[in-house]
């Protein structure tokens, strides 16, 4: 990809990025999912990274579309993608815990805040994103997720996978997210 191709992308309509984001989050899921049932070895390892590279771009969009809303906590929850993502590449995971999942957890939790508060969005996915963020943080506690799963599992999936493909089908409401960010420059100026 050349900047210019890269820059053209960037400055995209929100709509057009929000879709984007979305058919990526399927693209990972499905090579993530699939390479763990069919596939072995070295191309295990190749499918999970091509899995999270994608998962990369998603954030970047995200923090992209939601930065009008509040442009630190935004930051905020890509930081937090990038590093369990990092912790999801390198398979860490101390004392059985998987590091990966929690900080993702945390992630969901602010995507939620930012879904609600923002104005191109339905508040229900926001909402439907905190309660996955705290599915997903049940698993800082082995004993806690052997009593919930796979209850905190399913309910942190299905949660997750409504915004999935809100943003594949619907994208984001492009005047509301274009007068939200107009209102974000006009504070910063």
């Amino acid at each position: 990809m050349s900047p210019g191709m890269i820059k053209r992308f960037a400055e995209g309509p929100p709509r057009f990025k929000a879709r984007m984001a979305g058919a990526l989050n399927v693209f990972s899921l499905l090579t993530a999912g699939l390479t763990e049932i069919f596939v072995r070895g070295r191309l295990n390892y190749v499918g999970g990274y091509i899995a999270i590279s994608s998962m990369v771009v998603v954030t970047l969009l995200l923090y992209d579309i939601f930065k009008p809303v509040n442009r630190s906590l935004s930051l905020l929850a890509a930081f937090f993608s990038l590093v369990g993502l990092t912790f999801e590449a390198l398979r860490w995971q101390p004392h059985g815990v998987n590091i990966a999942i929690v900080i993702h957890g945390i992630y969901c939790l602010i995507i939620g805040y930012l879904i609600f508060k923002s104005a191109f969005l339905p508040r229900i996915l926001g909402a439907l994103m905190v309660f996955a963020g705290f599915g997903w943080l049940t698993f800082m506690s082995n004993l806690l997720v052997s009593h919930l799963s796979p209850y905190n599992l399913a309910s942190a999936i299905l949660a997750e996978l409504s915004l999935v493909f809100w943003l594949l089908v619907m994208g984001v409401n492009a005047q509301a997210w274009k007068q939200q960010a107009g209102l974000a420059a006009e504070q910063v100026s």
